[in-house]
């Protein structure tokens, strides 16, 4: 079985991905889902995304890791994005990112406060944290356990995937993601920007937490059943 449109579309959003601004070199990646083949694609490890061909994107069955298509070794993080699979059952694609504003909250060890409605339009609160990863998990399964982690804390925290899009991890990065590869990249692209007002806002006010009631307006005007923003869609 070929593969040949999920690798053009996960080759297309890689490539958006580094005109983003969100990546240097090749710290970034994305990964996008095929829910009925049971299998995920992304882009492979190292290779810089001038070099990036559709031919490069190594497609994997998401129950257990095993190459379906490809020669090249898949990014060193794709067992953070398989287990994100696994374990969030509605995404259809994930991206991972170190770019530099969310990734300084991360440094910090900060969740991103919600200040505003920019904010609100897309997460329903804070940008969560995660713990960090014990020494242990650190040392073996390092990429694996850092799935695990996040997972344990949206589960822990009785989070939905659906209304948080996105999370830091320690010392580390930032992982989103959404209904397909193409709604993870804007995830990412929304936290980057959300990290940088929230830095300037919590510099000038630290106290500038947006009210409850503003938060829920934006956020469901654009999600859940009463959701009115935007076109609708044709069935």
């Amino acid at each position: 079985m070929g593969f040949e449109k999920l690798k053009e579309e996960i080759w297309l959003r890689n490539m958006e991905l580094a005109k983003s601004g969100l990546v240097v070199l090749t710290w970034g990646n994305v990964s996008g889902a095929d829910r009925e083949a049971g299998v995920m694609a992304i882009k492979p490890s190292g290779v810089s995304y001038d070099k990036l061909k559709a031919e490069d994107i190594v497609v994997l069955s998401i129950e257990n890791g095993e190459v379906i298509e490809g020669s090249l070794r898949p990014s060193s993080d794709t067992p953070s994005h398989l287990v994100l699979y696994q374990e969030f059952s509605s995404i259809g694609g994930v991206v991972h990112t170190h770019s530099p504003y969310a990734t300084s909250w991360a440094q910090a060890g900060r969740e991103i406060p919600c200040f505003g409605t920019t904010h609100a339009d897309y997460f329903y609160g804070p940008v969560p944290l995660t713990r960090q990863l014990t020494p242990e998990e650190i040392k073996d399964e390092y990429e694996r356990n850092t799935g695990k982690v996040i997972a344990e804390h949206f589960a822990e925290k009785k989070l939905s995937p659906d209304e948080f899009p996105g999370v830091l991890v320690p010392n580390h990065g930032v992982f989103s993601w959404g209904k397909d590869a193409a709604a993870a990249l804007e995830s990412s692209v929304v936290i980057e920007e959300v990290a940088k007002m929230g830095l300037y806002t919590i510099l000038l006010n630290p106290e500038a937490l947006i009210p409850r009631a503003l938060l829920d307006k934006h956020f469901l005007r654009k999600h859940g059943p009463g959701a009115y923003y935007g076109q609708v869609k044709d069935d």
